[in-house]
């Protein structure tokens, strides 16, 4: 694992500021705690849209990176296609190396 996102992430989940699996996003996000949410690309169509429109629904931004459930799985020995980061000092960092990296764009809402 040499993608500093992906190491980003894995720091994340050991500081405890990771929500995985579409039951723990949906709560993150309507209780207000999930800063930045986060679908892999192999994610099915239902989920991103019902993750996305929740996160619309309470202003929080959404990403789609080129990751699968597989890196995800690698990355964090969590498989996932939705996560949220809840923390707002680890979510401008992922936004910053999503951008710089090329691994992720904004989903416009």
């Amino acid at each position: 694992m040499n993608d500093s996102v992906l190491n980003l992430l894995g720091l994340c989940r050991r500081a405890g500021r990771l929500s995985l699996g579409h039951d723990a996003c949906k709560q993150a996000i309507n209780s207000g705690k999930a800063k930045l949410c986060i679908i892999c690309s192999d994610a099915s169509e239902r989920l991103s849209d019902e993750i996305s429109g929740l996160a619309k629904a309470h202003n929080k931004t959404v990403y789609d990176v080129k990751y699968t459930m597989l890196d995800i799985k690698q990355a964090l020995s969590f498989k996932a296609a939705v996560f949220t980061v809840d923390d707002e000092g680890f979510a401008k960092s992922l936004i910053a190396k999503l951008n710089e990296n090329q691994s992720g764009e904004e989903r416009i809402l």
